[in-house]
């Protein structure tokens, strides 16, 4: 039996939908942009990846529900390791989405880009926390205050995980 999630080399059309995830306010609280310019410069970032093929879309029953990108690193001394990013459509969380980009683009990043470890900024009080730790992210650092946004800040949190 096959699974209903598929991961697949992301194309520049999933642009338009990781945009319009992004912009909602329950997940652009998880994210450093405030306004529709600095979500389209993201956007075009995170699609830029697409041909070192390390832009990835996962399709559920055939559907786009979720995208993750590696942030390759463009200096030799520093391509062992990479941060990346990854979103869920809200109306596919909790079906293993996330999970499985995450497997995905770390065989990848161990096998065909030869990493020796991933790391992940997440803010404070994001749900997705404790994903990252199932899957063996360990907390390395805090940076504290690392956003602020009407007079409140939030700190980030720095996660890594050996491949």
């Amino acid at each position: 039996m096959s699974s209903p999630i598929q991961i697949r080399i992301s194309d520049p059309s999933d642009g338009p939908l990781l945009a319009s995830w992004i912009v909602k306010p329950d997940v652009l609280r998880w994210f450093p942009m405030s306004n529709e310019r600095e979500i389209e410069d993201s956007v075009k970032i995170w699609l830029g990846h697409i041909r070192y093929e390390a832009s990835f879309t996962a399709e559920y029953e055939g559907k786009v529900a979720g995208m993750a990108v590696l942030y390759l690193q463009p200096y030799q001394r520093l391509s062992h390791h990479a941060l990346f990013a990854i979103i869920v459509d809200e109306n596919f969380r909790n079906k293993g989405i996330g999970k499985a980009l995450i497997e995905h683009f770390e065989k990848e990043a161990r096998d065909k880009f030869k990493m020796e470890f991933l790391h992940l900024e997440v803010y404070e009080g994001n749900p997705a926390i404790n994903l990252y730790g199932r899957l063996g992210f360990k907390k390395f650092g805090i940076h504290p205050r690392f956003i602020k946004e009407n007079g409140s800040y939030v700190g980030k949190i720095l996660m890594q995980k050996n491949l």
